[in-house]
């Protein structure tokens, strides 16, 4: 996927690991009906990418996201009938769909704004890195809309708790920096000047483990939330039964006898 060339983002592919900027800095990066479908096919295609094993979510011009283009998305929508909003909010639900599915890690990187859809970019990925300035705000119920919006619902309260999370979506206030990191939504803050080679450095130590299992260990993430503890221990005792077929495995083994580190390949 090194040579696709998106119209609504800046895609990168460098030694494995995928970047995505979104491209309208000016306007602090909104989304659009065009690029939420586009990253939404993007995710999808990831599932059979074998030339990218992690992706990362960077800044672009100080800020990460400022949600849905308020004229060229939320404009339209108070013209819209049932049947064509309720397909909009399943495409970008499916967005969301598509990020948990791609079977990649993904890391987002955030600075200055991350609200609207672009705090649920952040809160769909896997990890999430801050500058101290970054502001997140899940702010639908400031537009009239309620708080359950592309899974924030379902998400944020495994991410920081039940009451915290109906706070942030019953206000639509902004969460700090540093509320986000003691909470827990955020795995750390950087300074801004060392925000994108922190996120490229954790990406590179991602994908020089062993990637394929890293697709299993992303799975049984995300599945396991719905699954009684029984069922969560024997969906693990089979996963790792099929990591431990890979090369990979046996790999790790070879290198520990020889008292060497082991060099993944992903296979």
């Amino acid at each position: 996927m090194a040579g696709l060339q998106p119209k609504h983002f800046v895609w990168k592919v460098d030694g494995r690991i995928a970047t995505i900027r979104l491209d309208r800095p000016e306007r602090k990066n909104p989304l659009t009906f065009g690029s939420y479908a586009e990253l939404r096919d993007l995710f999808r295609d990831l599932v059979y990418a074998d030339d990218v094993d992690a992706v990362v979510f960077l800044p672009n011009g100080g800020n990460f996201c400022s949600g849905g283009d308020v004229h060229d998305i939320i404009g339209p929508l108070v013209k819209m009938d049932m049947k064509q909003l309720l397909a909009f909010t399943r495409m970008t639900g499916d967005f969301v769909k598509a990020m948990l599915n791609c079977g990649k890690p993904i890391i987002s990187a955030v600075d200055g704004v991350a609200v609207g859809a672009g705090a649920i970019i952040a809160m769909a990925s896997d990890i999430r890195i801050a500058t101290p300035e970054a502001k997140t705000a899940f702010l639908f119920t400031r537009v009239g809309l309620a708080g359950c919006d592309m899974g924030a619902c379902a998400i944020l309260p495994r991410i920081i708790g039940q009451g915290r999370a109906a706070e942030l979506l019953y206000t639509g206030r902004t969460m700090s920096a540093a509320e986000g990191e003691r909470w827990g939504f955020y795995n750390r803050l950087v300074e801004a000047s060392a925000l994108e080679a922190d996120a490229m450095e954790l990406a590179g130590r991602i994908v020089s483990g062993p990637t394929f299992a890293h697709g299993i260990t992303k799975t049984q993430l995300n599945q396991e939330w719905s699954m009684g503890l029984d069922q969560a221990i024997e969906a693990e005792a089979q996963a790792q039964a099929i990591c431990m077929q890979t090369k990979d495995f046996e790999r790790a083994y070879k290198a520990f006898v020889a008292k060497e580190k082991p060099v993944f390949e992903g296979d």
